[in-house]
């Protein structure tokens, strides 16, 4: 497999046309329209062109209001879906259709205003349970809170600290005003409540001297009615309130027969947005529109009987040395290869001059997944909860999945290899139920006893990828012109290495001087500082030198994770059957062994896909890869809640 080949699309169309062949671009899903190069913006800056202003800011704010419509429902009014349902399907021309728009947009109007004013009533809620809070100390006043005084006398209402002797309180308000009362109401583990009486004239001087012992005007001062008609009333609003938010809840809840019909609405407004989006990318003038965009070389033909259809002018070409970079990159995969996607978007995306690393990285990511996992069951797991969630979700990008179930395939052949199911699950439940039992299934090799020839293994399968990575190298510079780079670089290491196995073995050698050794010597001798000047020369063959040894030794020995990962693996899975063992009874045994077995299924697979990803990343990708490409993004209806049917065309 390779980088699939793209086309530049250059287009004119009639500006009355513009909206249906973008439709009708969509609808294909082959073209990414792209930005339009300086010249076409050095017109604008001219005023010989206008760039298009679709109204991307409003569509994108609808959108986000059917969504948040949404959210209040699935808090209010959640649906009951299976666990593993996929998404709905829908023909992609529906995602076009303005039909029901509106409806939905009233209806989340409604939902988002109830739960509005849901938020309303329970910041009052909140007010008026403080106000009850605050009145439960003058519950024994039989006195109206808003009375002021009479005409001479004025009443006050407040609180102090209950550390203050109220004789001691009395006693400093009689010496501030002689006539002044203070009369107490309750008090509280914190505080005194009580109420003031005194002459107007006194009242500055009496609250002056009370201010000293912590005295505080009350909050209730000034309701209307006693403490406890206040009380009553606060209960009756708390009341009202709750049944008004009854009916907003209610009011939410009976909508949800709404949801699918807001959820298509939210589709077809993200389509919309799709089409604005690339409509914004456009040039023209009063009559005529200029657009720029990519498409794969295979989908040419299929484009072209759509562009005849308007009046319109286009051309297709090849993607100059210049525009190479922004050429988007799109993976051309089978059913093996394009499990790895998962992998390599991670990392980044191939240039489009660069080299697909799916197919070359697939065996290796695979065989490494399997040899580090190695048991039976785990296997069985893995491609049994791979295909149900294939099956169930039916997702639209199934790379992930797809890689677990090729893995579980290559764990259920390295775990019949070294006999692991569940670690020693069998031979052990055998043996509990049997003790004379001496039942064990069949193996190659076991991590435990065979250490060392695993070890060696993963550095043999680590050598493997690293000279396949540096023959995929060679082929590409080659390809492009470059041999001699290929031959200084990847082929000089080869001739030394050759050389260096020869000598070990006393084979090539002409009075006792290893030829190939030496010959691969000479090539780095003077490849490594082909480009050097000077003292240069000397820096260059060091580093040359030291990179190529310690480089290759230490990604060889990256490798010997395989082993490690395959070891602690099968030792915790062993560890589980005998803690499970211990109880001498099966069931104890299986449920002890069947959670401990889960739980290291988990740090398995997470251990394993990162481990082995690693490899990838540094040891493999570092001998060739050339990085940087830009996705693949081709106008189509851009959908959250249903799932586009595939049409042909």
């Amino acid at each position: 497999m390779a980088i699939v080949t793209m086309k530049k699309l250059r287009l004119m169309v009639v500006r009355d046309q513009k909206d249906a062949l973008l439709r009708e671009l969509a609808l294909h899903g082959c073209v990414e329209i792209s930005e339009i190069g300086d010249r076409m913006q050095e017109a604008e800056e001219r005023g010989a062109v206008v760039r298009e202003n679709s109204d991307v800011i409003a569509l994108k704010a609808r959108q986000t209001a059917l969504d948040q419509s949404l959210s209040v429902l699935d808090r209010y009014a959640p649906s009951k879906t299976p666990l593993l349902s996929a998404k709905p399907e829908k023909e992609a021309a529906r995602f076009f259709e303005h039909e029901g728009i509106s409806a939905a947009e009233k209806t989340a109007e409604e939902i988002r205003s109830a739960e509005d004013r849901i938020k309303r009533i329970a910041a009052e809620e909140s007010r008026q349970r403080s106000v009850m809070e605050s009145l439960i100390p003058w519950l024994d006043l039989d006195l109206p809170l808003n009375v002021e005084g009479t005409r001479c006398a004025a009443v006050a209402l407040g609180s102090f600290s209950a550390r203050q002797p109220m004789e001691t309180v009395e006693a400093a308000l009689a010496q501030a005003a002689e006539e002044a009362e203070l009369f107490p109401v309750s008090a509280d583990k914190s505080q005194q409540y009580a109420v003031l009486v005194c002459l107007k004239e006194e009242l500055s001087a009496a609250q002056e001297a009370l201010r000293s012992f912590g005295f505080t005007p009350s909050a209730v001062m000034g309701m209307d009615g006693t403490a406890r008609e206040c009380l009553e009333k606060a209960s009756k609003a708390l009341e009202a309130l709750n049944e008004e938010r009854a009916e907003c809840v209610e009011r939410i809840r009976m909508a949800a027969d709404r949801r699918d019909a807001i959820k298509m609405a939210s589709d077809r407004l993200g389509t919309r947005l799709a089409l604005a989006g690339a409509g914004n990318r456009l040039y023209g003038t009063e009559s005529v529109l200029v657009a720029e965009g990519w498409l794969p070389v295979d989908n040419v033909p299929q484009v072209t009987t759509l562009l005849n259809k308007f009046d319109c002018a286009y051309a297709f070409s090849d993607p100059t040395e210049e525009e190479i970079p922004n050429v988007p990159v799109k993976l051309k995969s089978n059913f093996f290869t394009r499990s790895m996607n998962c992998i390599t978007e991670q990392y980044s995306l191939p240039a489009y001059n660069g080299v697909d690393p799916n197919p070359i990285m697939a065996p290796f990511f695979i065989l490494f997944f399997g040899m580090m996992m190695a048991d039976m069951a785990y296997g069985i797991l893995m491609i049994a909860g791979s295909l149900l969630f294939l099956k169930k979700k039916r997702p639209a990008d199934r790379s992930f999945m797809e890689m677990i179930f090729w893995c579980g395939i290559s764990t259920i052949i390295f775990g019949a290899l070294t006999g692991g199911f569940f670690g020693d699950f069998i031979p052990q439940l055998c043996k509990l139920i049997n003790p004379n039992s001496t039942f064990e299934l069949p193996a190659l090799f076991t991590p435990l006893n065979d250490t060392m020839p695993i070890m060696i293994g993963s550095l043999i399968l680590g050598v493997i990828q690293i000279f396949t990575g540096m023959m995929v190298s060679v082929v590409k510079k080659t390809k492009d012109g470059h041999f001699a780079d290929a031959l200084w670089d990847e082929i000089t290491w080869w001739v030394i290495l050759a050389g260096a196995a020869l000598m070990v073995l006393k084979i090539g050698t002409v009075h006792g001087v290893p030829v190939v050794l030496a010959a691969g010597g000479l090539m780095l001798l003077y490849g490594s500082t082909r480009n050097a000047k000077g003292f240069g020369k000397a820096t260059s063959l060091i580093a040359a030198i030291y990179n190529g040894v310690t480089g290759f030794f230490s990604d060889i020995l990256s490798y010997v994770r395989l082993m490690a990962l395959m070891l602690s693996g099968s030792v915790l899975a062993q560890v589980f059957n005998m803690l499970g063992i211990t109880t001498g009874n099966i069931v104890t045994f299986i449920i002890i062994s069947l959670i401990g077995n889960t739980l290291n299924l988990a740090l398995s697979l997470l251990g394993c896909y990162v481990h082995d990803m690693r490899l990838q990343f540094l040891e493999f990708f570092g001998r060739f890869y050339q990085a940087g490409g830009k996705a693949y993004q081709p106008l189509s209806p851009q959908t959250k809640y249903m799932q586009v049917m595939k049409e042909e065309h």
